[in-house]
């Protein structure tokens, strides 16, 4: 697995980010985030197996394979365990890694997690994907399109298909760290419907929607995203969590 690292402009103790694309796409579009991370956090940004510079398996990974290949990536680079930002598919991985893998995931930022189950179709995805590409920046379409070109059109559905088999609505109520929702006002692929109900599926869930941004905030809105997961980062709870826990101890 490839992996891009920003580690050096951040002191040693500082907490761990890692960074997990969306389908068929590659770390290249988390490079925004990261940098506006690296200051205050050791940053690894790796490509899951069959995407971007990693090895390409002669069968598609579904999901738990792929945060299988997370876990023993984490080990193999020393990485004990982390605070996790993913962007649509990515979720799907992070959230079955800390399922699975309880021991490597601190914290979870999910930004736009697919798939909404009222729209589990092929159909359905690729028009509300159709619909979001005029409404991110152009320079996303292309990198986009260079990754899908590199993964390649039978790995891409194929592993679309393992996303709308994957009901991440039953695995989110099971997750047990503190998780952080962030979705764009303007996400036609995660409508702010679905997000709430993801945030209110979270034992430690909360939600943060970001005005006039689409489907990939990590790279539309890195500022913005930014700014939020800082405190999160650094305090460990949502915020509405830790109010309910207080008129709860009074």
């Amino acid at each position: 697995m490839h992996a891009r690292v920003f580690t050096d402009r951040a002191p040693m103790d500082s907490p761990t980010v890692v960074l997990v694309h969306g389908l068929g796409v590659s770390s290249r579009y988390m490079i925004p985030t990261a940098l506006r991370l690296a200051p205050h956090a050791r940053i690894f940004a790796p490509d899951l197996p069959g995407f971007g510079k990693s090895a390409k398996p002669a069968r598609s990974l579904n999901v738990q394979q792929l945060s299988d290949s997370l876990s023993a990536w984490m080990q193999a680079a020393g990485i004990e365990r982390a605070l996790f930002i993913a962007n649509s598919f990515g979720c799907q991985v992070v959230v079955d890694l800390a399922l699975r893998h309880p021991a490597r995931v601190e914290q979870a930022v999910l930004i736009a997690p697919t798939i909404d189950p009222k729209r589990r179709t092929v159909r359905s995805q690729f028009w509300r994907f159709v619909r979001n590409i005029p409404r991110e920046p152009l320079s996303l379409v292309a990198i986009a399109l260079g990754d899908y070109l590199t993964a390649g059109i039978r790995r891409g559905l194929r592993t679309l298909h393992y996303a709308l088999q994957d009901r991440l609505e039953e695995k989110l109520p099971l997750v047990r760290v503190p998780t952080l929702i962030v979705c764009g006002e303007r996400d036609p692929i995660v409508p702010r419907e679905w997000a709430e109900a993801a945030a209110r599926l979270l034992p430690l869930g909360d939600l943060h929607v970001i005005p006039g941004a689409a489907h990939a905030v990590n790279y539309n809105s890195p500022e913005e995203l930014v700014r939020i997961v800082l405190p999160f980062l650094f305090e460990g709870v949502p915020a509405r969590k830790q109010k309910k826990s207080q008129v709860k101890a009074q």
